[in-house]
């Protein structure tokens, strides 16, 4: 039997998503779902919810839930991560602490002052996961959700390479869905490949019927005003080739928008967006946690389109799939740094994921790339050397940061918020 652990279980909202996915599949519908979180009540909740959408979708999984992270692991076949160290209150922190020294941030979980410091409470759990899973289940999946993707998986190719690690993010497919709307064209009938490191990946080709659908786009831009009046299109305008996340992301990994007070107008840019997108979650939370223990039917309509269970499905069946996924750059992308985290295309089946060869990236969107990069790798060497002066190298690195505050406020600034999270930043480092 097929045996999937949750880390990080307690997220009940991404676990619902997660599981109505996968149960969904006639060939899951009897798997083992083994639950773990951190927090007693959270893991409580995310059990009900399993038993509620087993039920409501009539499968038959075994389901387990546990406090302690090895006995999940133990015999597991998939490790499904979705942690976030700090919770909430540390969202907080990342964001009010840079903004009192005039740093603005949109999402902060990926790059930047925000994605660094988010990392740095990653990594330790995450290395403790490896280590696990060595021992308790070595030849598992890794499949990890958590942010800062491409650090992760970047640390992981470093202090754990023989562990199976693959970072599974949604921006590319719901980058292409999105826009094939907006040009009107079903997606079914489209083809595209994507490449570059995730959240900023570029949409290499995009065609339906073999012919590009850009000169679509670029219609709809040329009479929409309003259209243009987001970060993505802009990029996109300048640089040929669309981004793959949204233009809250996209807006703090370049230097060019959130330091113009006008640019943010000009582009409708929400600043500090996640830290009401992180309360909702919350709030989300205890209206599910809610429901469930009213007995209440909860929302199983879905259409499998988060990667995990694809990827679950694929590695069970042999069912031939393409996705885009992040791994390791050990010959992928040729005019990115080796070994660091890209975001390419890969197929799956019985064989597990197997990434494709891209070559180069079209040479303005790979110098985007690497700016992107050499945060992550700043902040993953510190991590690996305990060389704390690198932590402030990386946001000296980091585009927005750069072009906002002064080497003595970033210094500043990474003294204040290593000190505001406390242990959650590995000893070395503090």
């Amino acid at each position: 039997m097929t045996v999937i652990a949750f880390l990080g279980a307690g997220s009940v909202v991404f676990t619902r998503e997660l599981l109505a996915d996968i149960l969904s599949f006639d060939e899951l519908k009897g798997v083992t779902l083994a639950l773990h979180d951190i927090d007693a009540e959270r893991l409580e909740t995310a059990g009900a919810i399993a038993r509620r959408i087993a039920e409501q979708l009539g499968a038959k999984p075994a389901i387990t839930a546990s406090l302690n992270r090895r006995a999940v692991l133990d015999g597991a076949d998939f490790v499904i991560n979705a942690i976030q160290v700090g919770m909430h209150a540390a969202t907080v922190r990342d964001f009010e602490i840079p903004a009192k020294y005039g740093l603005r941030q949109t999402i902060a979980d990926t790059l930047g002052i925000g994605g660094i410091f988010r990392a740095l409470r990653t990594f330790p759990v995450l290395e403790a996961i490896a280590k696990d899973m060595r021992e308790l289940c070595p030849d598992a999946w890794l499949l990890n959700y958590t942010n800062p993707m491409a650090m992760n998986i970047g640390y992981l190719a470093n202090v754990a390479p023989d562990v199976k690690a693959v970072g599974l993010c949604h921006s590319v497919f719901w980058t292409v869905h999105d826009l094939c709307e907006l040009v009107g064209v079903p997606l079914q009938e489209v083809d595209y490949r994507a490449a570059g490191v995730n959240h900023q990946a570029w949409l290499l080709r995009w065609e339906h019927r073999g012919e590009s659908l850009y000169p679509k786009l670029d219609a709809r831009l040329a009479g929409d005003g309003e259209l243009r009046r987001r970060v993505r299109m802009d990029m996109y305008r300048r640089l040929g080739y669309f981004p793959t996340e949204t233009s809250e992301h996209s807006s703090e990994y370049v230097p060019w928008y959130l330091h113009h007070d006008a640019e943010i107008d000009r582009l409708r840019i929400p600043v500090g967006d996640y830290l009401q997108i992180s309360a909702g979650n919350v709030e989300e939370y205890h209206a599910t946690r809610k429901a469930v223990l009213a007995g209440e039917p909860l929302d199983v309509s879905r259409d499998a389109t988060e990667y995990a269970p694809q990827v679950i499905h694929s590695m069970v069946t042999g069912t031939l799939r393409t996705i885009h996924a992040n791994v390791a750059n050990h010959g992928l992308i040729t005019n990115l740094p080796q070994g660091y985290a890209v975001e390419v295309p890969c197929v799956v089946d019985h064989l597990g994921v197997r990434p494709e060869h891209v070559g180069d990236l079209p040479l303005q969107c790979a110098a985007l790339n690497r700016s992107f990069v050499s945060v992550g790798e700043l902040t993953v060497r510190a991590a690996v050397t305990g060389d704390r002066r690198m932590v402030r190298q990386a946001a000296m690195a980091d585009p927005n940061t750069a072009a906002t505050l002064t080497v003595d406020q970033i210094w500043q600034l990474c003294d204040e918020l290593t000190a505001a999270h406390g242990d959650l930043i590995p000893d070395t480092l503090r």
